[in-house]
């Protein structure tokens, strides 16, 4: 059994002692220290004598009985809850938003198997909370100080669907082209790994004007194969896209915050490539129309600045295809928390994550599978290439991922420290482990502790998979001479 307590939420296997597993008392605890930090983190509306929390889960075999439990408290705590039900992460987000409530509990276990789920908290503007407000909620649990409401002023429960809501906003956004997407007649096979995906992504694309066929589609939350939309777990879907004759194959997880794309021909469009596809189109979009209207791509791209961020470990590609357009790069820690903080600090036009994530701040500062799926097509109905082709526009880079396991987790900063000596002629970063570009090469390493265990886990970047593995070896051999010391 795992429990795993983190400043953005906590998550483990169903089952087990309390402390071991996601126990029912565990998911209590976690849930009162929710609320009795809210106070903290916003003021009372006026006029309002309670707060309201939204609450939407992911289709998990232990969703229901979780989100029982998280209501229950909720209620007991005097909060208002409105349960937007099955619904995915960014619906949910979008859901805080959309009621004016104070926070929400995501009830998900993102990408992890299905034994696995989690509590992940919003704050009133529907992003996740910040290390600090993680951090308070953390500590205040393990204190188990309850006080709960008396039974003149429990909170009260009311139901919504947000899911038609959440389309509305994303068909409405200026840089996605429904007519053009319509035009073109697409066929698209999507792997809705059993899951609210299996609700939300055939909407979207009837609402397109696409050909839709799902696979993975009842909706039981007992995943078909490993449910990380990585391409050893979509073998199904890339042979449905070739058999069919499809346009595209999409793959979302569970929760449908990231997202990854099968050519046409059934290969994988490779998931750092979905970021990097929707910034070359924003940022083509934004330079084109600077240069009809004769100002500058800072002018063009108001309200936001002409940046993109990703996390440290996230592909090269970002940066380039993002300043073959005029635009700034920008790196933040990893965690999307991490990227939303510094996108809202840059004002960033889009952003995300390496693993299929994309925030597009234009509509809410969370990762959405819906908006990169709408962006995507209308930039293929624009380009009228096929994905295999729109692909090779791209700059090429390969990652390799690899780890080092230690005995002793104090070895971790001596190794660490190490790499940053080794290679002192290079551009170094260290806001989250060490990160080495080789600038003339284009390539890079990028070495971080884990959370959780004793280990360094090792991202490296080039333009051949056969150098990105060289990376990672060199460096390898470099640590392995530090334990041997």
């Amino acid at each position: 059994m795992s429990l795993i307590k983190s400043i953005s939420g906590i998550r483990g296997t169903i089952g087990g002692k309390p402390g071991d597993g996601l126990s029912p008392i565990d998911i209590v605890k976690f849930t009162y220290a929710y609320c009795a930090t809210l106070p903290s983190r916003k003021a009372k509306e006026e006029g309002r004598s309670r707060y309201k929390v939204v609450v939407g889960r992911d289709a998990r075999m232990s969703g229901e009985m979780v989100e029982n439990l998280v209501v229950g408290t909720l209620i007991s705590c005097g909060v208002d809850v409105i349960k937007a039900g099955l619904a995915s992460t960014p619906t949910t987000e979008m859901a805080v938003i959309l009621s004016g409530a104070d926070g929400g509990i995501i009830i998900t276990a993102s990408h992890n198997p299905k034994q696995w789920n989690a509590l992940k908290l919003l704050n009133s503007k529907g992003e996740f909370l910040t290390a600090a407000e993680g951090k308070e909620i953390l500590d205040l649990a393990e204190k188990e100080d309850f006080d709960f409401a008396a039974v003149e002023d429990l909170g009260s429960v009311s139901e919504h669907d947000f899911t038609d809501e959440h389309l509305d906003a994303v068909l409405s956004l200026e840089a996605v082209d429904v007519p053009a997407v319509k035009a073109a007649g697409f066929k698209v096979v999507v792997d809705a790994i059993n899951s609210v995906g299996a609700v939300i992504m055939p909407k979207l694309l009837e609402r397109l004007g696409v050909e839709c066929i799902t696979l993975n589609s009842e909706v039981t939350g007992n995943f078909s194969h490993n449910p990380e939309p990585l391409p050893k777990n979509l073998a199904e879907l890339s042979e449905k896209v070739r058999e069919e004759k499809a346009d595209l194959g999409i793959s979302v997880d569970p929760d449908v915050d990231r997202l990854a794309f099968i050519c046409e021909d059934g290969e994988p469009f490779v998931e750092e490539y979905t970021l990097v596809s929707i910034a070359e189109y924003l940022f083509a979009r934004a330079e084109e129309k600077a240069a009809r209207e004769g100002v500058s791509l800072e002018e063009a791209t108001s309200p936001y600045k002409p940046v993109s961020v990703s996390n440290l470990s996230s592909s090269r590609a970002l940066r380039d295809v993002t300043e073959r357009h005029g635009g700034r790069y920008m790196a933040s820690a990893v965690g999307e928390v991490n990227v939303t903080t510094l996108m809202h600090k840059e004002k960033a036009l889009i952003g995300g994550e390496g693993n299929g994530g994309v925030i597009y701040p234009a509509i809410h500062s969370g990762r959405d599978a819906m908006v990169g799926t709408a962006l995507f097509l209308s930039d293929l109905a624009h380009r009228k290439l096929k994905v295999s082709e729109l692909k090779k526009t791209y700059p090429e880079y390969h990652i390799a991922k690899n780890r080092i396991e230690l005995s002793d987790s104090a070895l971790i900063d001596r190794i660490l420290e190490a790499m940053k000596n080794e290679y002192a002629d290079e551009d170094i970063n260290d806001i989250d482990g060490v990160k080495i570009s080789f600038e003339q090469k284009r390539s890079w390493v990028h070495l971080r502790r884990s959370n959780t265990e004793p280990i360094i886990r090792i991202y490296s970047e080039a333009p051949t998979a056969a150098e990105a593995e060289k990376l990672a070896a060199d460096v390898i051999a470099i640590a392995d001479r530090i334990i041997g010391c």
